[in-house]
């Protein structure tokens, strides 16, 4: 190893959330693992590996070396992997970015954040209890609102998307891929007037 070149293995960690098992393959909360097999695919990282209660696989995205990290924690525990794979790599929470599903937007529509709460959503609410921090950068899909007031949340997310609003989701999942390296290179505020919509 060349000496001042640093002792992680691991440049960066993309996170996407979901819940595990075929059951939930295409539902709306899987958002996060449906972009992350995405940028997986684009760049030739098989993410097949099960460790720190998640299956992971590393990879390089330009001159980075990256973890890419699928919880299997189920959404409400997510913070356990996360936290786990953290400490193991000595990686702060801004190198670690998280993709995730977001009711309050439209399906379609994508949010790149450098940091905030987490919004009511139950995976970024553990990843920031459990690792005491908000400083995620985090890449937010649009799943939509529930259809009508009283329609229970849970029902909701865990449903399967229609196939027009899977392929609004394809749309904002293919920006998402686009937009990552250019938030690993620390250039977030470019992705986000690049890619946000």
């Amino acid at each position: 190893m060349l000496f001042g070149k640093k002792s992680s293995p691991i440049d960066f960690i993309i996170v996407g959330l979901g819940n595990p098992g075929p059951k939930y393959a295409d539902t709306r909360h899987n958002a996060g693992f449906i972009a992350l097999d995405a940028l997986a695919d684009k760049y030739g990282i098989s993410v097949d590996r099960l460790k720190w209660k998640a299956l992971t696989g590393d990879g390089r995205i330009g001159d980075s070396r990256v973890l890419l990290l699928k919880p299997q924690t189920f959404m409400n525990c997510s913070g356990e992997a996360v936290s786990q794979a953290m400490n193991f790599y000595k990686i702060p929470p801004e190198r670690v970015l998280v993709m995730f599903d977001d009711i309050s937007l439209k399906p379609g529509v994508m949010r790149i954040r450098r940091k905030g709460s987490d919004g009511g959503q139950k995976g970024m609410r553990s990843i920031i209890e459990d690792t005491d921090s908000e400083n995620f950068p985090r890449i937010k899909l649009g799943i939509g609102d529930r259809p009508r007031d009283g329609y229970d949340l849970a029902d909701w997310v865990l449903s399967k998307f229609t196939s027009e609003d899977r392929k609004l989701l394809d749309e904002a999942v293919a920006r998402a891929v686009e937009a990552v390296p250019m938030i690993i290179e620390g250039k977030i505020d470019e992705a986000m007037g690049k890619f946000s919509k």
